[in-house]
């Protein structure tokens, strides 16, 4: 009986010894995005694309007396057209990563291997979830400094000089960290967004197709709200617009920003009814909430059958 308990608890100490840790998981979801060649050619794409919207900035005009003229509109174009840029398409391959990196576990079933091995399901999920977040945030910096190097360059070959920077005055550095700020509440909650629809449906095709799918909808459904507007003369429609995630993203940085120049390029998929920032931050929040609330209980709760 003795050697019986022994040998069950030498094999209990055993398991809890083999246990994956945390950060050992993180290295192993961040050696699976590093061995992905499309996490590298999005990559690769945020790069030209910087360097491609650099180069119609400065070719959209003459650059040399827009910089003269009108020095701060000139730095305001540049800072948000690159952020836009960077909340839109660095979003959307931040969405694009989540999804496969989730859902690929439950499509190929290898979950099933991970869990077997000891890996709870949640530390499996907030390892993933705490991967891409420090891709997202990093890459999102990384990717703002070398468009204002570029800007920099830019500006330092048409004017021969770098002068342009004295007319930055305090408003507008505010409201860079500002927008900046909006960039990355947007990009949380699209990463958010596609763990959750990625493990409420278990399946990689599904969970990418729903995710990259929503924001569109969610965008151009203001067209089916002004068409409601128009025909029933309801306040309804328009105020159910400020509901809407990706609307209410759109607008977060022409109600932040004291001096928007740039951001009305998206004015018109806004929501219908006035918002103020605080509204756009609390939709936001509700919306991430209730995404990680789905993909945490439905992580926790059922068995891992697939």
């Amino acid at each position: 009986m003795a050697t019986t308990l022994s040998a069950a608890g030498v094999r209990v100490a055993t398991q809890h010894a083999g246990r994956p840790s945390f950060l050992g998981m993180m290295r192993g979801e961040w050696l699976k995005v590093s061995r992905q060649w499309t996490f590298w050619i999005m990559l690769g794409l945020m790069v030209g694309g910087y360097i491609l919207l650099t180069v119609l900035l400065a070719a959209g005009g003459n650059l040399a007396d827009r910089l003269q003229r009108n020095p701060l509109g000139s730095l305001y174009t540049f800072m948000e057209s690159d952020l836009f840029v960077l909340r839109v398409f660095w979003g959307m391959m931040m969405i694009l990563l989540t999804a496969r990196l989730i859902g690929i576990e439950y499509s190929s079933g290898t979950i099933r291997v991970v869990l077997a091995r000891g890996a709870g399901r949640l530390q499996l999920l907030f390892a993933k979830l705490s991967v891409i977040a420090l891709i997202t945030a990093i890459g999102a910096a990384l990717l703002a400094l070398f468009a204002a190097g570029t800007a920099l360059i830019a500006v330092g070959a048409t004017a021969h000089n770098l002068d342009v920077l004295t007319a930055a005055t305090a408003t507008f550095w505010s409201d860079t960290w500002t927008y900046i700020g909006t960039v990355y509440a947007s990009l949380g909650v699209s990463v958010l967004l596609a763990a959750a629809v990625t493990t409420v449906t278990r399946s990689l095709s599904a969970g990418l197709g729903v995710s990259i799918l929503w924001f569109p909808v969610d965008n151009f459904s203001i067209l089916l709200l002004i068409l409601g507007d128009r025909l029933t003369h309801w306040d309804f429609w328009s105020l159910l617009s400020g509901d809407f995630l990706g609307l209410n993203l759109n607008a977060m940085p022409q109600v932040a920003l004291s001096s928007p120049a740039v951001s009305t390029i998206n004015s018109f998929l806004v929501p219908l009814t006035p918002v103020t920032g605080a509204h756009t931050l609390l939709v936001t929040a509700i919306y991430a909430v209730v995404f990680l609330v789905a993909m945490v209980a439905l992580t926790a709760l059922p068995d891992v059958k697939e």
